[in-house]
């Protein structure tokens, strides 16, 4: 056989050559005339591999070298290429001493398993499991695993290889269970699960919880019912049922669904049955519910189309009789026609449909009363629910009797939500409702012998009781009823009552030997424990409806009693103290009535009693007027003794109407004042002013003054304080009297800020305008600033929560605040009233007149002594509509400027005092005549100019 020419050595390969003829074993040698030719075509290349491993046969690194070439060469081939072959008898020859190495068992095996070489590959993963060692089967076993799940591998190869798989690392049942699912083996994948569920060392390598891997078992159960056997997928399903509460209504549906898989529909309507009436939570009610309805309907669609179909065929069959026809195919057909009527001709039936219909709407009209029982069984001591479960049979009296048995069974009083003893009137009431009062009183009774939580509840059953006989005009009954309830318990009664209270309350702890214990549960219950029999008789609306009864049916002295028991019992309310008096007023036993009302103010406190001591207060000056007017007053000094003064404005008025009427003018108006002094800050004005409104029309105008000046330094509020000021202004004004006027509004003035309150200021500049002089005017302004300038002053130094309060805060808020902290009045208020002048220098000349309000500031003057005072460089502004400010500039202009400063205006000045006298007369004359007509202001500013002049 001729060797090709391209496999000899060129001249390039000589050294490489002749060092490998003189050491043959080196595998340096060997791997640098690889390198060397790495361009070489393939064929030469395998041959020097094919050299070099016939004298290195051991070596790794040439042998992986060569497999790894041979790979890339055949990779863009079709696997039914003949250098596959090559290939794997090159991988078979390596493996002779390389069946030791795991990475070139895994080329091989992916190579093999890329050719779809099923026995081929299968046999050689077995190869490589048993020449590796179990240490490095892993590596092997996930290309195995790869390889037999891939279509085309029989079933049962891949059952054998994963079930050996297991047994070398059983962890990995997952994957197997998987692929048995993968598969469609339904039976093993089922079994394997249960296995794995059933093993409490099982852990699960994908992070699965034994709940998912159970509703994964219990839906393949379900899926494949028809598949799966020797399972007990009852009892699985139930126990998970039992096990995972928040899955039930899946569950219950899931067992359902697999009883009609294997077509067992009446055993699936028992399952959709016990669901329902046993699940807890509406959510659970609400799967089984629509499952069960769904199903229902699906049967339903199910027999009316194969009705359709039979009815078809019928008709094909009547339409056939006339022909004949001898094909196969017909006959055929006829013949599964035949077969299928005979199938289910024992089971048909012609009203099947109208069954299963009725089926359908019997189970929705039952969904509200199985909501109901779910609701119910959340918490069976839910009032609400049992009168809403009684409605849903309404027209059915006997399942209403049945309902309300089973409620007054099971709720618990001390445990119920809402009002237990509703249940029993209206079990009794639905007796009265059919006309059997008979029955109605035996369900009263037992209800009234039942332990409830509070005795309202007892009580309103006597009351109820009480009521239905008053229905049937049995007023005797009634009234024996309520004594009966009313009546105090006898110690035996009590006795009796503590031993069952105890009994009931160990009866689960209850043992032979106990006794000790059940002595210590009666001493317990006689603590405060008891029965709400034993407190029946202090029920406040027993007794009220007692009472009731007895004013409509009974006597006055049977009324008489029930009330004097109430007021025994110490249970009476105002109201009913106010009801008993009444009943003795209008049975003319007034005095009886009176005594009572005394009862009343000496049992209760305020603010209960107030009703009491209004209604005895009036009753007690109706009756008897001015007859009794001493006693009257020491009624009302106790009564405005004891109130409080937030509730005693209404009785001081009482008060004053009975002086007034009855008694003396004079005490009247020494009530009033009393009261201006008890009634609370915010009340005082509108008394003062009722004070001042009853005083001017009994003893005159003139007789308010005391009580404006006692209003106005009682310490009411500043806002009331300017107000009264100003009533009070008026009042003086309205009498003629302007310096008292004036001197309100000087007072008013230091609570009003004018820059935030201008009310008083405009008031009082209209005042001077129309009744003062220029003098009062001036000082007026001089007050103005000296209050402004005190007021910002106050903003200076007030604390920073009081200036964040509001944008601009209330200024007699922050001073009343500054009053309380302690902090005393600015310097400059304490100065001018160190500094105001006596009234009798106020009409002194304008030259000798200072301003008082800017004393303290400092402003320079000169008397005529030539005293000055310390003078203060800084401007002060004054309001725009003053002109003292243009007066006392050209005043000092005079005094302290030099008259150079104003050239030609001295001159002018000097010439008009040269002139004759007529045009100073003439000019004063006519001032005169228009001041007559001007006002004050433009007096002042007139008399000002002439004065520069």
């Amino acid at each position: 056989m001729s060797i090709p020419q391209e496999l000899y050595p060129s001249q390039d390969d000589l050294p490489y050559e002749e060092e490998l003829l003189r050491n043959p074993f080196s595998l340096k040698l060997w791997w640098r005339y690889l390198v060397a030719r790495t361009d070489s075509p393939h064929t030469k290349r395998f041959t020097i591999y094919e050299r070099a491993l016939k004298a290195l046969p051991g070596s790794y690194k040439l042998w992986y070298a060569f497999l790894r070439e041979r790979l890339e060469l055949v990779r863009p081939l079709p696997i039914t290429h003949r250098e596959y072959q090559k290939l794997n008898n090159t991988f078979e020859r390596a493996l002779v001493t390389m069946h030791k190495m795991p990475r070139i068992w895994i080329m091989y095996l992916l190579t093999l398993t890329e050719q779809k070489l099923v026995t081929k590959t299968r046999r050689t993963f077995d190869r490589a499991l048993c020449s590796l060692p179990v240490t490095q089967h892993d590596r092997v076993w996930d290309p195995y695993l790869v390889f037999v799940s891939q279509r085309g591998v029989p079933i049962e190869t891949s059952l054998r290889v994963y079930r050996r798989y297991l047994k070398y690392d059983p962890s990995h049942i997952e994957d197997f269970i998987e692929f048995l699912v993968n598969s469609g083996l339904w039976q093993e994948a089922a079994e394997r699960l249960a296995g794995v569920l059933n093993d409490d060392r099982f852990y699960s390598i994908k992070g699965k919880t034994k709940h998912k891997l159970w509703l994964e078992l219990c839906d393949l159960l379900v899926h494949h019912a028809d598949v799966v056997s020797g399972l007990n997928v009852d009892a699985i399903i139930r126990g998970g049922i039992r096990k995972f509460t928040d899955e039930v209504g899946r569950l219950w549906t899931a067992l359902a669904d697999y009883y009609i898989r294997r077509d067992l529909t009446e055993k699936a309507r028992d399952v959709f049955e016990e669901g329902m009436t046993t699940v807890v939570t509406v959510r659970d009610f609400s799967v089984i519910f629509d499952a069960y309805a769904q199903f229902e309907e699906t049967v339903l669609l199910v027999k009316m189309e194969e009705v359709s179909e039979d009815e078809l065929d019928e008709g094909e069959g009547n339409g056939e009789e006339d022909e004949e026809d001898d094909d196969d195919e017909d006959d055929r057909l006829h013949v599964a026609k035949i077969e299928r009527k005979l199938k289910r001709f024992w089971l048909s039936d012609d009203k099947e449909v109208e069954l299963r219909m009725a089926r359908v709407e019997y189970l929705l009209d039952r969904r509200p009363e199985l909501a109901n029982s779910v609701l119910l069984r959340q918490n069976p001591h839910n009032v609400e629910q049992w009168h809403r479960r009684v409605k849903l049979f309404e027209g059915n009296p006997t399942k209403q009797i049945l309902t309300y048995t089973e409620a007054v069974r099971t709720v618990d009083p001390m445990k119920a939500v809402g009002k237990p003893h509703t249940l029993w009137v209206a079990f009794a009431k639905l007796y009265e409702d059919h006309k059997d009062v008979v029955n109605a009183r035996v369900i009263f009774d037992k209800a009234v012998q039942v332990n409830y939580k509070t005795v309202d509840n007892l009580a309103s059953v006597w009351c109820e009781w009480a009521e239905m006989e008053l229905r049937h005009k049995n007023f005797k009954g009634a009234l024996e009823l309520m004594r009966r309830a009313t009546a105090e318990p006898s110690v035996e009664v009590k006795r009796r009552d503590f031993i069952e209270y105890a009994l009931f309350a160990v009866k689960d702890q209850m043992t032979e030997s106990s006794w000790a214990v059940l002595g210590i549960k009666v001493l317990v219950a006689a603590d405060g424990n008891e029965p709400v029999q034993i407190k029946l008789h202090k029920s406040l609306r027993l007794w009220a409806f007692y009472v009731d009864l007895e004013e409509s049916l009974g006597t006055l002295e049977s009324t008489r009693a029930v009330y004097e028991s109430i007021l025994d019992l110490r249970i009476a309310t105002p109201q009913i103290i106010i009801n008993y008096a009444m009943l003795l007023e209008e049975h003319k036993y007034f005095e009886d009535a009176f005594k009572v009302y005394e009862r009343g103010v000496k049992i209760f406190k305020y603010p209960h009693v107030k009703d009491i001591w209004v209604t005895y207060l009036s009753k007690f000056v109706k009756r008897y007027g001015k007859s009794k007017l001493e006693r009257a007053r020491e009624l009302f000094e106790h009564a405005v003794e004891v109130t409080p003064a937030e509730s005693v404005k209404p009785l001081y008025l009482q008060y004053a109407k009975l002086e007034e009427d009855y008694g003396l003018a004079k005490r009247a108006m020494k009530v009033y004042d009393q009261s201006t002094k008890a009634v609370p800050p915010h009340e005082k004005l509108s008394m003062y002013e009722i004070y001042i409104a009853r005083a001017a029309e009994i003893f005159g105008v003139p007789r308010t003054r005391e009580i404006y000046e006692q209003a106005i330094e009682s310490g009411l509020p500043d806002k009331d304080v300017k107000t009264m000021c100003m009533k009070y202004a008026e009042l003086e004004k309205s009498l003629g009297e302007i310096d008292r006027a004036r001197g309100v509004f000087i007072y008013a003035s230091q609570f009003a800020d004018p820059r935030s309150d201008p009310d008083i200021w405009n008031k009082w500049n209209d005042f001077e305008v129309n009744h003062g002089n220029e003098d009062t005017f001036r000082e007026m302004l001089r007050i103005k600033r000296s209050v402004s300038a005190s007021y910002s002053q106050t903003h200076f130094i007030l604390p920073e929560y009081l200036m964040q309060k509001d944008k601009q805060p209330n200024l007699d808020e922050a001073m009343d605040a500054l009053k309380k902290a302690g902090v005393p009045e600015d310097e400059m208020a304490a100065l001018e009233k160190q500094l105001l002048p006596d009234a009798g220098k106020t009409a002194t000349k304008d030259s000798n007149r200072k301003v008082v309000g800017f004393v303290s500031a400092g402003v320079e003057s000169q008397t005529e002594g030539g005293l000055k005072v310390a003078a203060n460089h800084e401007d002060i502004e004054l309001p725009e509509e003053s002109d003292s400010e243009d007066d006392e500039r050209v005043e000092i202009a005079q005094k302290d400027v030099p008259s150079a400063v104003f050239g030609g205006l001295v001159r002018k000045r000097e010439e008009g005092d040269n002139n004759d006298g007529n045009g100073d007369d003439s000019a004063a004359t006519k001032d005169t005549d228009d001041g007559a007509r001007l006002g004050a202001l433009e007096r002042i500013k007139r008399q000002r100019r002439g004065a520069m002049v």
